[in-house]
């Protein structure tokens, strides 16, 4: 009986690689369910070529009587941010392929957790926040989570070479991001412009945001700690701007695995969804003969010390990554409106961490919380700075 697999957040760009992988894999897989949170006509073209059982539009203001796009459609439709959860939720979808934005999606993870599905993830925002809650949930209910992300694809199929005992360390790599040989001081008053001009990747504006700041790799170490179950100090994170080799994994005996590919985000989905099996794919081959050097080098904390940030979050653990994650978002908002400069956004994140007392074993409520309090924390001291900057120009 073949597999089938609902993708929540379809139209984006991890849905529509992850709707060519199933293409591709043939009748063996079934596309069950779709769903977006506005893109309503490339929904409706996603259904009428895949046919699922469920489509769901999430976006509160939207009702049947105002999508004709999916008129015609002879599914079932499902409304509101409400409609993840239940689809999560359907006895008959064995695979829950998450792709939404943020932390919207984290009750349809824990419910898929709860029944034993297998949770193809591939937005950071689930482990980080509630790592300790789905890890355990998943446990509970003997689901599975694969990660989607290329690092952690990348760690996990470099582990299949020995047991978890066996781990010495994992290492996470790195692009370097726009400001790898660039000096603190011109990191501190860069402009978006520069932060967004990616050498290597071409990515939304906050991710790239994130790579120039390296908070990425930081909340890739908060991730790869639950995935994993590893302490933090197992995680290092190594600079290699070639973006071949995607991560690797160091065992006891010395032995380094690495996995290397092109970037293509198509090969670590369709692992997430064939997995333990391997199957033809659509990412070209690497053409090793062309490659050159490959170069590594351990990252500057000086430079980059949102890394070293993250790292002590990850450390502290409990509610400190979603404070810090939460604190990010506001920021990085804020940079790429002009309102302050790049080097600002690990000053807030700080500041955010320095006045939260770190809490453990929470509910999601209490999680999602938090990071409400953590965004407000950060628009309370952009408005602070903003007064005393006013009162300073006024006298």
């Amino acid at each position: 009986m073949g597999k089938r697999v609902a993708i929540l957040g379809s139209t984006g760009s991890i849905g529509q690689n992850a709707l060519q992988v199933l293409a591709a894999l043939g009748p063996e897989y079934e596309v069950a369910a779709l769903t977006t949170h506005s893109r309503i006509d490339l929904l409706a073209e996603q259904v009428r070529r895949f046919q699922p059982q469920i489509a769901a539009v999430t976006h509160p203001d939207f009702s049947k009587g105002n999508i004709p796009a999916l008129d015609g459609f002879r599914g079932q439709i499902l409304l509101g941010p409400e409609a993840l959860t239940e689809i999560a939720s359907q006895e008959d979808i064995d695979i829950i392929l998450c792709a939404v934005v943020g932390a919207a999606g984290l009750p349809a993870l824990l419910a898929a957790a709860q029944a034993g599905k297998r949770l193809a993830i591939a937005n950071k925002e689930p482990l980080v926040i509630a790592g300790e809650l789905l890890t355990r949930q998943a446990a509970a209910g003997g689901a599975e989570i694969l990660p989607i992300d290329s690092e952690h694809s990348a760690v996990f199929q470099a582990l299949q070479a020995g047991r978890p005992e066996e781990v010495r360390r994992i290492v996470l790599t790195a692009s370097g991001g726009p400001f790898l040989r660039s000096r603190p001081e011109e990191i501190e008053q860069a402009t978006a412009a520069q932060a967004l001009a990616h050498p290597t990747w071409r990515m939304g504006p906050k991710i790239t945001v994130d790579s120039a700041t390296m908070v990425n790799k930081a909340l890739e170490v908060m991730e790869a700690r639950w995935l994993f179950g590893l302490p933090v100090d197992k995680i290092d994170v190594l600079i290699h701007p070639e973006s071949v080799i995607h991560s690797m994994v160091e065992f006891i005996d010395g032995s380094v695995m690495a996995q290397m590919g092109t970037p293509d985000m198509k090969t670590p989905i369709q692992y997430a969804l064939t997995y333990p099996q391997r199957k033809p794919g659509l990412s070209k081959g690497l053409q090793l003969e062309t490659l050159g050097r490959l170069t590594f080098e351990a990252p500057d904390l000086n430079r980059f010390r949102a890394l070293a940030v993250g790292y002590e979050a990850a450390r502290l653990g409990g509610s400190a990554p979603v404070v810090f994650n939460a604190a990010n978002e506001e920021a990085v908002a804020a940079f790429l409106e002009g309102r302050i400069p790049f080097g600002r956004i690990i000053e807030l994140i700080e500041q955010c961490l320095q006045n939260h007392s770190v809490q453990t074993h929470l509910s999601l409520e209490a999680l999602l919380e938090i990071d409400r309090w953590a965004r407000q924390e950060v628009h309370r001291n952009l408005e602070h700075r903003t007064v005393l900057t006013s009162q300073k120009e006024n006298r």
